[in-house]
């Protein structure tokens, strides 16, 4: 079974370490990482095309990429900084160019989970967190978040950028091994 990460950030920093740490929890699948900074994305345009010709946007660039890659997985884990409360800029550009793949409900009972961290303790990681279930719900995914012993929203941590490195909180950390750990669960569990 292969799990997708997608590091919602602008860059290749805390959000992406986090997203390794709960990778880490899941040996045995087959596993992949990207950074949508390595990608270009053009806006949804809600030019319907994708609805007139079963799935298919007519924008041509990074996207095309990545919407194979989601629909290759079995499950997905979303991690985004907090920007002003939500999600990156370009991450709500992949959500919503991903209507492409709600024409056909092709990440209908995909397995999804999201991390998110912030700068502060309570600096919009809930926030962030609803705002990748929300996208995960209205594709139809099975939703899972962190488990035991942290079971809340999904990961969330706190990170402070020091010179070239991070210091991610060690709690923040525990939250997103969680969450590999759960989605190794249920992927186990559906697997049967």
């Amino acid at each position: 079974m292969k799990v997708l990460g997608i590091n919602g950030s602008h860059r290749k920093g805390s959000t992406l370490i986090l997203l390794e740490e709960a990778f880490k929890e899941l040996e045995g699948f087959d596993t992949e990482i990207i950074s949508l900074c390595d990608y270009t994305l053009e806006y949804c345009k809600v030019c319907n095309a994708c609805k007139r010709n079963g799935g298919v946007c007519i924008v041509k660039d990074g996207y095309q990429e990545i919407e194979e890659k989601m629909k290759e997985a079995d499950a997905i884990i979303v991690g985004s900084p907090v920007y002003f409360g939500s999600i990156t800029g370009m991450l709500k550009t992949l959500f919503d160019r991903s209507r492409t793949l709600r024409v056909n409900w092709e990440l209908k009972d995909k397995v999804c989970a999201a991390i998110a961290v912030g700068a502060t303790k309570h600096g919009g990681q809930e926030h962030t967190l609803q705002a990748i279930h929300a996208w995960a719900l209205i594709h139809g995914m099975i939703l899972v978040a962190d488990s035991d012993p942290t079971a809340h929203f999904g990961g969330a941590a706190t990170a402070k950028q020091v010179e070239d490195s991070f210091e991610i909180d060690e709690w923040g950390l525990k939250t997103a091994r969680s969450v590999g750990k759960r989605v190794r669960e249920v992927l186990t569990m559906l697997r049967k």
